[in-house]
């Protein structure tokens, strides 16, 4: 698939449908429109049932893409920077199957999680962009399922779904290396399924999904220790009249940290919620319906616009936010690949990516 050139204000949105192994590239413009561009093949078989997590580095010039078939890998591509399109630079080996894969901010650390193996793993990345082997593995409580650092660089929260508990490391920047914290983890409601969490622009306060009761839990978080205080708030994603099994995904906020929002499959909907910066508070903005079972979304770095990707349904949902009540409206759905379970939006930039990369 191709399109014309990209405008200066275009998005570029890259899709991992894990179904059919491979990245859907598309231009996301101002007015919300997606233009499809490309599909970029990343490997063999399926994994119904699974995900194709997607990361990009801080300078936003490489997405990583990790296999969880065997044997498991990430893949490292390169951003063409004036299409968005992508260039293989190569794969390194993974020890188990990754869920989530965050990048620290120096770009010299890829760390994963693994959801079957029930750990969080740190693996270097080279010069040339390709992980190298794994450096250290770090048991968790069962079903870990994210992994992310804070702001400083120097902590990381890792969920853990069977242990209804988020695990709280240091993370050496110049070593990369995961050490517990004191104490080494912070309990959540029993039987909540810690899922994925967001820190908030300021890094104050931690918004943590719950997978299986659909709760959303803040927590306020001291910067300076690296570990989280008792939750302030719970709320729920579940919609007015929700009945089933609840079945929460994903969570982000708007980059100004004014609104936040989480994906729930049963019913199809996505919850919203106005955020107190002051005091980390959420009010609820209610719930709208999005593509079939969505597993993954995101939020444009200009924050007008949000992306549902619908696992059940091979559609992704563009919604406009509202700037002033931050309320979705949907302006369109578009076709994607199999099982499309990560959304990553790169905002396009001409003066940010090394040559030595493309």
């Amino acid at each position: 698939m191709t399109s014309a050139e990209p405008t200066a204000a275009t998005d570029f949105v890259y899709v991992g449908n894990a179904g059919s192994q491979d990245i859907g590239i598309y231009h996301l413009e101002p007015n919300g429109d997606l233009r499809a561009i490309a599909i970029f093949p990343v490997g063999a078989g399926t994994t119904r049932g699974g995900s194709l997590p997607l990361a990009v580095d801080a300078e936003r010039r490489l997405l990583f893409a990790a296999l969880r078939t065997p044997p498991y890998s990430v893949a490292t591509f390169a951003i063409e920077e004036t299409t968005g399109t992508l260039r293989h630079l190569g794969d390194g080996a993974l020890p188990a199957s990754m869920a989530y894969l965050a990048v620290d901010e120096t770009g010299r650390f890829l760390l994963s999680a693994s959801y079957d193996a029930s750990e969080v793993v740190v693996s270097p990345i080279g010069t040339d962009g390709v992980v190298h082997r794994t450096s250290q593995v770090v048991p968790t409580q069962p079903r870990a399922h994210c992994i992310v650092l804070d702001r400083s660089n120097r902590h990381a929260l890792a969920t853990s779904l069977g242990g209804d508990a988020v695990h709280q490391m240091r993370f050496d920047a110049e070593t990369g290396t995961l050490s517990p914290n004191d104490p080494p983890t912070a309990s959540v409601t029993d039987k909540a399924g810690p899922r994925h969490l967001v820190f908030s622009p300021s890094g104050r306060f931690v918004h943590l999904v719950n997978e299986l009761d659909g709760s959303i839990h803040v927590y306020p978080y001291d910067s300076a220790s690296g570990l989280l205080k008792p939750a302030t708030q719970v709320m729920t994603v579940l919609p007015p009249g929700f009945s089933g099994t609840p079945w929460a995904a994903d969570i982000h906020l708007t980059p100004d940290g004014r609104f936040l929002y989480a994906s729930e499959r049963t019913s199809s909907t996505l919850a919203g919620f106005r955020v107190d910066e002051t005091i980390g508070i959420l009010t609820p903005l209610g719930s709208v319906a999005t593509a079939t079972q969505p597993r993954a979304f995101a939020i444009s770095p200009s924050g007008r616009h949000l992306l549902s990707a619908g696992e059940a349904s091979n559609r992704i949902a563009v919604h406009s936010i509202d700037h002033a009540s931050g309320r979705l409206s949907l302006l369109r759905d578009y076709a994607a690949g199999d099982q499309p379970t990560w959304i990553e939006i790169v905002e396009r930039s001409g003066n940010q990516y090394p040559r030595g990369f493309l």
